[in-house]
């Protein structure tokens, strides 16, 4: 019987894998000890030497060389979480080892919370909301762009932008896109018009990044495609916050009062004590709560589960991630 490993944090064994999927995964697959953290396993890797599978997630561990030297007969790991940036490294690439993540789990809470911003944020609902509690009165009700005939701009085209772009689909809305590696076809599929990230900017009500962090991709969004901005539109950040060069979106934030910033990640996370993100009136913090909360983890969890059967009976997998791909993912 193939044997495995429980390895991550603690709370987030709690969160992702307890209840019915750690039942199911223990029938499937003899589960020899119980579950570990990467510092209960320092000093003494033995334990690795038989496991066939492990089943990982937020605070797993690093498997480098000295890892992987003593998970001899390691053939899959199982991610229940979304990026695997923090845990794979070159030499577990060389070893040819399997791996798939849970990151189409968490990007449907990422792409329901951003359809609620959007929407709420065609409203101009922050601005009112905030005002009326600064003023103790009701401002005019005027320059609300509405969900009628609005245009929403999506920065990127991965599952999340994707998902974003179908979910808007419900509503009456045009839809605009950036990403330099999409095509007409997918543009298609998606009902969405690409044009430049401008463009995306320059015509859109409301704003949604959903760019991967990459080197490439460090700072893309400039202070000047803020000031490129409709009167009255918001821009939304679930992707990261090194994305967007803050210093130059605070200091036209600070000229442009009419626009919104919903930031739900910043750069450092949280914004370091003192920061403007902090008190100008026209930003909205969330603390990271876009991907998955609550028991929204545990659809991580059967994401999982779904993988290892698949794996177990030699079928495609349909969440791996190979090297090229984990390259150009968030």
């Amino acid at each position: 019987m193939t044997k495995g490993l429980f390895i991550l944090d603690k709370i987030a064994y709690e969160k992702v894998y307890a209840g019915r999927v750690s039942e199911e995964i223990n029938r499937l697959v003899e589960i020899y000890a119980p579950p570990l953290s990467p510092d209960s396993l320092k000093g003494d890797l033995s334990i690795l030497h038989d496991a066939d599978v492990i089943f990982s997630g937020w605070g797993g561990p690093l498997m480098d060389e000295e890892f992987l030297s003593a998970a001899t007969n390691l053939k899959a790991v199982f991610y229940g979480a979304g990026t695997i940036k923090y845990i794979v490294t070159e030499a577990f690439w060389e070893k040819g080892i399997v791996i798939t993540s849970a990151y189409a789990a968490n990007a449907i809470p990422v792409s329901e919370y951003t359809v609620s911003q959007i929407l709420f944020c065609l409203k101009r609902g922050w601005y009112f909301a905030l005002a009326i509690k600064r003023d103790r009165k009701y401002p005019p009700l005027e320059n609300i762009p509405g969900a009628y005939g609005s245009t929403v701009g999506i920065i990127s085209l991965g599952a999340i932008g994707k998902r974003v772009c179908k979910l808007l689909g419900a509503f009456d809305l045009k839809v605009i896109a950036y990403d330099p590696f999409a095509d007409d076809e997918l543009a298609s599929q998606l009902g969405v018009e690409l044009c430049s990230l401008d463009d995306i900017f320059r015509y859109s009500d409301v704003v949604s990044l959903h760019t991967p962090l990459l080197k490439e991709t460090v700072g893309m969004i400039k202070g000047k495609h803020f000031a490129m901005m409709k009167p009255y539109a918001s821009f939304i950040n679930t992707a990261r916050g090194a994305i967007v060069r803050e210093d130059e979106m605070v200091e036209v934030l600070r000229e442009r009062s009419d626009i919104t910033a919903v930031l739900d990640v910043t750069s450092p996370e949280p914004p370091r004590e003192g920061s403007p993100l902090y008190t100008l009136p026209n930003v909205i913090l969330t603390p990271h709560i876009a991907g998955s909360m609550g028991r929204e983890c545990q659809r991580m969890g059967e994401y999982v589960l779904e993988e290892l059967k698949r794996w177990l009976a030699g079928e495609p997998l349909k969440w791996q991630i190979t090297r090229e791909k984990a390259a150009i993912m968030a």
